[in-house]
């Protein structure tokens, strides 16, 4: 199905490349302004070129996201521009190949990490999007509507050894969505989880790495449940994990959610966790 976003303001960390950037140029040939949000400056003028005729609603700014007043300078520039920001996709992050380019055919452990690049993992893809959240949510608050989707990852890929700090931040941030949800409630702003739902094409895989490109999951898949994020279709829609691989957009939405998602952070397991288990102090003690 076809969503027209005319009119919405969106703002994407990440915009550059990869995800983000699929997500930048799907939203802006749904029809919404964009503010695309990137560190590197080169790859933001690719994306203006490839954005072509609708270049005119795309907004690029250079932003350290690890920092409060670059997080809070682009929701004020979004906000002068576009006059409105609905849409918040908290996208960017550091992965891997920061640690070690051949991560993937020689694992890292945990205790052979140099500590600053550990910090910048950390810095960008849990505090970036916390502190951009938190530029975001008091308009979004105050209108009455809001949408923030953040970008995690795989349950697999969270809890693989070899792949920290990158997957326990992105555990990190499934926990932050699901509290976010909580105190989000009965404001109209909404928070959601968007997975590729798996390796991606992206260059958190080196080219050289031993996976087979052409069965990476395409970028691409991301659009149509962003975009229908976005919308006024997903009012009321929100705690859940959206599998990007899984959404069928030749499906009514509402199918196609049903196909593809679950709650964020998998209650579930919690819930399994506690079967036969004491469930009291008092349990305990006896």
């Amino acid at each position: 199905m076809t969503i027209n976003l005319d009119g919405a303001t969106c703002l994407v960390t990440g915009a550059a490349s990869g995800l983000g950037r699929a997500m930048t140029l799907g939203l802006l040939r749904a029809g919404a302004q964009v503010a695309g949000l990137d560190m590197s400056e080169g790859g933001l003028s690719s994306l203006r070129s490839e954005a072509g005729e609708h270049s005119a609603r795309l907004l690029t700014a250079s932003a350290d996201i690890r920092h409060d007043e670059d997080c809070q300078r682009a929701v004020q520039t979004v906000l002068a521009r576009f006059g409105d920001l609905e849409v918040l996709v908290n996208c960017a992050g550091l992965g891997m190949p920061h640690l070690r380019h051949d991560y993937l055919r020689q694992p890292i452990r945990f205790w052979e990490i140099e500590p600053e690049k550990w910090r910048d993992l950390i810095e960008v893809n849990i505090n970036g999007a916390f502190l951009l959240a938190c530029a975001a949510a008091p308009h979004m608050i105050e209108n009455g509507w809001g949408r923030i989707v953040n970008v995690t990852t795989s349950f697999s890929t969270m809890i693989r050894g070899g792949n920290m700090p990158y997957g326990a931040t992105k555990a990190a941030l499934e926990a932050l969505s699901n509290g976010w949800v909580q105190d989000l409630e009965g404001t109209g702003v909404t928070i959601n989880v968007l997975i590729p739902g798996g390796a991606a094409a992206t260059a958190m895989i080196p080219d050289d790495s031993p996976y087979d490109r052409e069965k990476l999951v395409d970028p691409i898949v991301m659009v149509a449940p962003m975009c229908w994020l976005a919308s006024r279709l997903s009012d009321g829609v929100t705690g859940q994990r959206i599998v990007a691989r899984q959404w069928d957009q030749e499906k009514h939405w509402r199918d196609a959610l049903a196909a593809s998602s679950a709650p964020i952070a998998w209650p579930g397991l919690a819930s399994e966790a506690l079967k036969g288990q004491p469930r009291s102090a008092g349990a305990l003690k006896a």
